[in-house]
């Protein structure tokens, strides 16, 4: 499977079948470049601006917002997990779905804005799970704190921090450094912009990784 961040929480997944895009941005919407991908399905988390920018991914794409359950979409199976973008059931920002699915047999589930930490049910379902991409820049998602304990909860193989603040972002997110610091030092990777991954590559050990653009 091939992984590459295209800035904010906007991630490509893709395999021999087909390319996945999680919440495209526009780029000019909040101060940096925009995706250049294409792909064969777009998911989208939640209806905001800075997620739900489909339109700047190119190819015949099926696109998908804010879709619960589980459903087929070009082949490929998704589940998609009803949470919430704030601490008030939805009240502040409204409802976040999070996308779990597999690729080349990697588990992958895309938190989008997370709010706070789910129900047992949700974590019941992503737990272990190789792959869990969190946002972690704690002004419109859970805070540290929290996430923490969710971290402690889902138990990933992998941890991929998002949605924080990078040059030229006019979004006034968190930085990355408050979250690196709750990671140990030996755990951290620095991935580059993509990277080309198979089943074999987990072995137990414990990661997080850490994209750039």
């Amino acid at each position: 499977m091939r992984v590459r961040w295209h800035g904010h929480s906007c991630f490509e997944f893709g395999d021999s079948d087909r390319t996945v895009v999680v919440d495209p941005h526009d780029g000019r919407s909040i101060g940096i470049w925009p995706p250049t991908a294409s792909a064969d399905i777009v998911l989208m988390t939640h209806n905001h601006y800075d997620h739900n920018a489909a339109r700047v991914i190119r190819g015949n794409h099926e696109d998908v917002l804010s879709r619960d359950g589980i459903f087929n979409v070009k082949g490929l199976t998704v589940e998609g997990l009803r949470t919430f973008h704030d601490t008030t059931g939805g009240k502040e920002r409204g409802e976040n779905t999070m996308y779990l699915f597999e690729m080349d047999g990697i588990s992958v589930c895309h938190c989008g804005d997370l709010g706070c930490i789910p129900n047992d049910d949700i974590l019941s379902r992503i737990k272990n799970v190789n792959m869990l991409f969190v946002p972690i820049g704690e002004v419109f998602t859970m805070s540290l704190r929290d996430l923490r304990t969710f971290l402690e909860e889902v138990n990933p193989d992998i941890i991929v921090p998002m949605h924080y603040r990078v040059g030229g972002l006019s979004i006034p997110l968190g930085n990355i450094d408050d979250f690196l610091a709750m990671i140990p030092e030996e755990a951290v990777d620095y991935i580059g912009n993509e990277i080309e991954i198979s089943k074999d590559d987990f072995d137990g050990s414990k990661y997080c990784w850490v994209f750039d653009r």
